[in-house]
């Protein structure tokens, strides 16, 4: 019985230490990013764990001690992935009726964000950048310039990112109305290698039941020895007034309790 209440001690200790260790790295994301970050940091040795929100998105957290590295390695990973917006939302009812050339700039920076999103797809690609110029449709402009692209992309060193330059100039050619395939130009940019060391196995040990790193075992040891002293604290005084209400009291009677128990002196 004393072994398992220390074993179940040690584990909300355990527990309670972890939670308080924890901070979170980035929230609302979906499903599938938080599982690429997740996958992402254990495959460097960084401790990582998703934890769902009221609103049916997911949080990251890592180790407070971990938090500086976990973001870096996440920037020269390319994660969390950037954000864009779709032509639904760019073009989305609102009150007032746009103007010609509201709608233009509307219509350019709709397609920058679809391209956009669709070059940074590709495998090995950590972000991409389409910038649109779209022809002047002025029929009595002669010298109006034809419309154009500028992809920028930020890949991985690996990545043979010359083989698919003729690739994303197509698709963007594609996408676009009237733009041909001479008028778009792709920068690609390899992201810096940086050499990381092979993260060293974790030593885990037994104790008392529980697998521990030796960095939390002392952590988890100094914890439990404060409520352990508080536990025996919280005993003794127990004991001492259970033991106070068996021990008899004896008190010595007045002459006016002696007559009336039916006693003389």
């Amino acid at each position: 019985m004393t072994h398992t209440f220390q074993r179940m001690i040690l584990a909300i200790v355990a527990v309670c230490f972890l939670q308080a260790c924890k901070s979170d790295l980035y929230t609302n994301l979906d499903q599938r990013e938080a599982n690429q970050i997740v996958a992402t940091l254990l495959t460097h040795g960084i401790s990582a764990t998703r934890k769902p929100q009221k609103d049916g998105k997911l949080t990251v957290v890592v180790d407070e001690d971990q938090f500086a590295e976990a973001v870096t390695l996440l920037a020269e990973n390319g994660l969390p992935k950037a954000e864009f917006a779709t032509i639904g939302s760019v073009f989305k009812k609102e009150g007032l009726v746009a103007s010609p050339v509201q709608e233009r700039a509307q219509m350019i920076y709709a397609l920058s964000e679809e391209l956009s999103r669709t070059v940074s797809e590709i495998d090995g690609v950590l972000s991409a950048r389409v910038h649109v110029v779209l022809a002047d449709n002025d029929p009595l402009n002669r010298f109006a310039a034809p419309a154009s692209a500028s992809v920028f992309i930020r890949h991985e060193p690996s990545l043979n990112i010359n083989a698919l330059i003729p690739q994303i100039k197509t698709l963007v050619a594609n996408g676009i109305a009237g733009l041909s395939y001479e008028k778009v130009s792709v920068i690609p940019v390899a992201a810096p290698q940086k050499a990381r060391e092979t993260p060293p196995a974790l030593e885990v040990r037994e104790f008392m039941g529980l697998w521990l790193t030796r960095e939390s075992e002392t952590r988890v040891l100094w914890i439990a020895a404060v409520v352990g002293l508080f536990v025996l604290a919280l005993l003794g005084a127990i004991g001492f007034l259970l033991w106070q209400r068996r021990t008899p009291v004896t008190y010595a009677l007045e002459p006016a309790e002696i007559v009336r128990n039916g006693k003389t002196p």
